[in-house]
């Protein structure tokens, strides 16, 4: 599988990165943008700060490419992440995937972001009335993440 990991300050023309996923062989491309909210459980939200650890990121985003990959039957995959200070509405996130086939590419974007969302090390501040706050993770995160555990086999 082709993957494109970019963890990067600038932000990214979704155009250009659906068409870089494109290909020969490709039936179905689904993408996810995520953008920074104007709202949070805090309040009303005019940034966030997005910090991580470099080498370590890029990693974590390969493996959850890898397991992606060994799931369903991707031709490639992207994940552009965005770092530092980005104002309300601006995009954060891009994940993309191509397939054969549009299950497969639907169930392995909806992976790739959930796993992302719980799995790699980004930790964000909200700039909430001029002040920074650290943002917890979520428990509806981590049960979106968790549907894709593998099953146990039925005790005999």
């Amino acid at each position: 599988m082709k993957t494109v990991i970019r963890i990067q300050p600038e932000s990214f023309d979704v155009g250009i990165e659906v068409a870089a996923l494109e290909g020969d062989d490709a039936g179905a491309v689904v993408t996810f943008t995520g953008f920074v909210r104007h709202q949070s459980a805090a309040g009303e939200v005019s940034a966030i700060e997005l910090e991580h650890y470099a080498g370590m990121t890029e990693k974590s985003l390969q493996l959850i490419c890898a397991e992606a990959a060994s799931r369903w039957p991707l031709l490639a995959a992207t994940v552009i992440h965005r770092i530092g200070y980005l104002s309300a509405g601006a995009p954060i996130v891009l994940v993309g995937v191509s397939s054969v086939h549009r299950e497969a590419a639907f169930q392995g974007a909806s992976f790739l972001m959930d796993w992302l969302k719980t799995r790699a090390p980004f930790w964000k501040k909200e700039w909430v009335n001029g002040e920074a706050m650290w943002v917890a993770s979520k428990a509806s995160d981590a049960a979106a993440a968790d549907r894709w555990q593998p099953t146990a086999p039925p005790v005999a």
